[in-house]
């Protein structure tokens, strides 16, 4: 009989990264997809990207709806609370035999509460990695304390969720599955974008990210505001803008947005989603990545972009030498852009080598799910380093 391996997706960035992994899972005769989508990809707001999945030839099993219309902590708590009621009677309804998580959300810290309750086997994805800046840190740690195998990004994170006490026979150094996007996604030329998302291209070109830091007592609105007059200063500039998550403030995030690209439409240029194909393609045509997403520490090294990372959100993560890291002040931010954008930062940048391993890292993944025995793999014990 066929394992049955379920996956978790609640948001765009995380379904791009988990997209090979499962095709690997979906062909595979030995195994059984069983896909389980939540969050943003349920919202008209985020773009109801559950319509992505299905074009992509994926059928969704189960859909659970979580999200509220506030973005508070309040909010977001209750999300969690619903998303733990609806993960239980899903996981009630697919009985899987294994379940497949990533990363630090919200969402996923609900499936993983709720599995661990029913008693499913947990593989954990991107284990170890610390975000200094935000909550979401330690969601992280607690679902790997959760979990029962862990593939992580890196060897210094294998070591870290070793550190948390999860033995060292169910810790895999995988690499991350960004690594796989660039020989597996068709990506689109610079006139194919232009067409596609009815913008036109500057020079400099920016693509910018810009996510809630919810461990910042600063808000959201006075470093927007930074960011804004920081990309001012640089008038022959136009920007690609992703919008925020649906974390705590992530609307007011967005409605900033939405307010400063009515100010300049000609040059400024906003976007719920672009999905996978689309960020990419962008991230291989532009100049210069801006922002505080982990994208610009894991997938703009990739593609020898420089990257402004801003802020402490991705505090704790690897760097290369192509990231340029700064203040959320509109002087630290315009100085930084400068020297991204200049031609030996540049040249640098294009030879930075990633330390998030080699291509096949989706394989190596489905490799463990399909062969580990699973009998008796729930019973942990505290792997201490003195032994």
């Amino acid at each position: 009989m066929a394992r049955k391996i379920c996956v978790v997706t609640g948001s765009r960035a995380e379904y791009g990264l988990l997209f090979g992994l499962l095709k690997e899972i979906q062909e595979d005769p030995d195994l059984c997809l069983q896909l389980v989508v939540t969050g943003m990809h349920l919202s008209p707001e985020f773009g109801l990207t559950y319509k992505t999945i299905l074009q992509d030839g994926f059928e969704i099993h189960e859909r659970v709806e979580i999200l509220l219309s506030s973005d508070s902590a309040q909010g977001v708590s209750k999300s969690v609370g619903l998303g733990l009621i609806g993960f239980a009677d899903a996981f009630e309804r697919l009985k899987p035999d294994l379940l497949v998580l990533l990363g630090d959300r919200f969402e996923v810290f609900a499936a993983a509460q709720a599995a661990m309750l029913a008693r499913i086997p947990i593989a954990h994805l991107h284990g170890g990695e610390t975000t200094e800046g935000n909550f979401d840190e330690a969601i992280r740690h607690s679902i790997t304390k959760m979990a029962h195998l862990h593939f992580t990004s890196a060897e210094v994170y294998r070591n870290r969720v070793i550190q948390l006490g999860e033995a060292p026979n169910r810790v895999w150094n995988v690499g991350a599955l960004a690594v796989d996007n660039l020989k597996q996604v068709p990506l689109w030329s610079r006139n194919q974008l232009i067409e596609n998302l009815n913008i036109t291209w500057g020079n400099p070109m920016l693509l910018v990210t810009y996510h809630p830091v919810t461990n910042s007592e600063e808000s959201p609105e006075s470093q927007l505001k930074a960011l804004f007059e920081a990309i001012d200063a640089f008038p022959n500039a136009k920007a690609v803008i992703t919008k925020a998550n649906a974390d705590t403030a992530g609307r007011v995030i967005n409605q900033l947005i939405e307010t400063y690209v009515a100010t300049q439409p000609h040059r400024i240029f906003a976007f719920t989603s672009l999905g996978q194909v689309r960020y990419l393609s962008m991230l291989q045509e532009c100049d210069l990545v801006l922002g505080n997403s982990s994208s610009g520490i894991i997938e703009a090294p990739l593609f020898g972009k420089p990257t402004i990372n801003i802020g402490l959100r991705q505090a704790g993560r690897l760097r290369t030498s192509s990231i340029l890291d700064c203040e959320a002040s509109k002087e630290a931010i315009i100085d930084a852009i400068k020297t991204g954008l200049s031609s030996r930062f540049k040249a640098q940048a294009k030879e930075t080598a990633s330390p998030y391993g080699q291509v096949g890292v989706a394989k190596r993944i489905k490799a463990v799910v399909k062969s580990m025995p699973l009998e008796g793999i729930l019973f942990k014990t505290f792997y201490d380093l003195s032994q």
